[in-house]
């Protein structure tokens, strides 16, 4: 006999067919818990604390219910919450993948910022003008799907009670009133809103 000669080994079909069948059923399993698993929506039971340490918080009652950024299941998304400074203006986005593919997100805009104190969002704009303080929110599936605004007769201010650009942190408080600019009149009520980031 030579260095490669081969060995035959016998198995019978039952024992291939058991093994075939485990298979199937831990693969299907698995596919059952990562389904499972990304189709939890974590609930929400609190707000964050208000805090001035830039810990990279933000959350707020919007009509009643507790809104905070999350991502999709067990899969964080990236860049849930940032704040920016543009200029001496601030921008603050928090995006909530929960129930993905519907998305929802609150922006908040404030022009001038010159230090702690409070800003009033009562200018009538359109998101992403710039033109003026605003509160907004959006409920989309790919594309939006409703949007409320921050305007002249539905306001809303901001409080900022840290405003550290040393230290790169933005944290104060928030609430605003806004109607739906696609359907019928349908308020929005976004109260007990407070941000802790670093930006």
């Amino acid at each position: 006999m030579g260095i490669f000669s081969t060995i035959s080994v016998y198995i019978p079909k039952t024992t291939v067919f058991r093994l075939i069948l485990n298979m199937k059923n831990t693969f299907a399993g698995l596919c059952l818990l990562f389904i499972l698993a990304v189709s939890c929506k974590k609930e929400v039971s609190g707000l964050p604390d208000e805090t001035q340490t830039g810990a990279n918080t933000f959350g707020a009652s919007v009509n009643g219910s507790f809104w905070i950024p999350q991502g999709f299941g067990p899969f964080p998304a990236d860049n849930l919450l940032e704040a920016r400074r543009l200029g001496q203006d601030v921008l603050i986005n928090a995006r909530n993948f929960a129930s993905s593919p519907n998305e929802t997100e609150i922006e908040i805009y404030l022009g001038n910022v010159t230090g702690t104190g409070t800003y009033q969002l009562n200018t009538t704009t359109t998101q992403g003008s710039f033109s003026g303080n605003y509160g907004y929110y959006v409920k989309r599936n790919l594309t939006p799907e409703n949007e409320w605004i921050t305007s002249s007769s539905n306001i809303g201010s901001v409080t900022l009670t840290r405003y550290d650009t040393a230290a790169k942190v933005i944290s104060g408080t928030f609430r605003f009133n806004a109607l739906n600019i696609y359907n019928a009149p349908s308020p929005l009520a976004v109260t007990d809103g407070r941000f802790d980031i670093k930006f």
